[in-house]
């Protein structure tokens, strides 16, 4: 069992894995699924995903497929590294292994420039040509030519706001204030034709290399707003050395006047999602961004 023969036959990998033909050894691979490095007989490696055996749901139709024509998508732009798909099967991903590195200020400055190469890689419409998922909730790829405010409003703020009220991750106060963005949303820009952007950058997607290059994991890919994903890149306690990533980017496609100001209305369909997945914890982030979205 060799890389060849696994392109060749992706199929059969689930079978190797049943009976214990592939050294297989868990790794970190994020709160959803369950996430392996495979070691095959040419001493290559693999890493690997599939959804959780002991998940009260099954893996939702489409959802590996749909990482797989993201990834595909963005490593077609040759421009940020993504790792190869190798298989892609209803309920299993097999990728490219990339084996991690340090994140320093020069791979940092370097990532900069090549995200910037990857948003002017474009694309045809906003959304995408394949149904999309975000974490394990479904998110509208449905392709629209704009504009960028009306369709963020109404595919990435909307939708998970309804869902974090549904479950009652938010309180009134948040809905109203997000009801007031989503009403005055053609005032945060818009103009520049869509991007291709990664679509979930938290720092937690960027994979340092061995490298000394960032590689883009698990994403959300579409065509959207390229001020997004670098806002995404802001949470969470931020990137390593984002200044370093701004910079870079900066090199390569300026950003508009104000972006700055913009970030926490980037930032609110990402924490919306994350109120709709874990509930309250996340409440007062949503809270935060939407006041200082406000204020802009």
């Amino acid at each position: 069992m060799d890389l060849a023969y696994l392109r060749a036959h992706p199929q059969h990998l689930p079978t190797f894995l049943t009976h214990q033909r592939i050294r297989e050894t868990p790794v970190g691979g994020g709160d959803i699924c369950v996430a392996s490095r495979l070691t095959l007989d040419d001493g290559g490696s693999l890493f690997t995903k599939t959804w959780p055996p002991a998940s009260a749901a099954p893996v939702p139709e489409g959802f590996f497929a749909a990482e797989a024509a993201g990834l595909t998508w963005l490593r077609a732009a040759d421009a940020v590294p993504v790792p190869e798909v190798v298989v892609a099967l209803p309920d299993l991903l097999a990728l490219e292994w990339v084996e991690p590195g340090p994140a320093t200020a020069d791979a940092a400055a370097r990532f900069g420039r090549e995200l910037a190469a990857l948003h002017r890689a474009g694309a045809p419409a906003f959304g995408a040509e394949w149904p999309g998922f975000i974490g394990a909730l479904p998110q509208d790829n449905t392709p629209s030519a704009g504009p960028w405010p009306a369709w963020f409003a109404e595919r990435r703020l909307l939708p998970y706001l309804r869902r974090s009220v549904d479950n009652g991750a938010l309180s009134a106060t948040e809905v109203t204030l997000v009801e007031r963005l989503v009403a005055g949303i053609d005032g945060y820009g818009g103009t520049e034709p869509p991007a291709r952007v990664h679509g979930d950058l938290w720092p937690g997607n960027v994979l340092w290399g061995a490298d000394g290059r960032a590689w883009l994991v698990d994403p959300a890919a579409h065509g959207g707003h390229r001020e997004t994903d670098l806002a995404q890149l802001a949470l969470f306690g931020g990137a390593p050395h984002l200044a370093e990533v701004i910079e870079g980017y900066g090199e390569v496609w300026p950003l508009a006047d104000g972006w700055r100001v913009r970030v926490p209305i980037h930032q609110l369909h990402l924490l919306l999602v994350h109120t709709a997945l874990f509930g309250a914890a996340y409440r007062s982030a949503v809270r935060s961004a939407a006041e200082a979205a406000l204020r802009a």
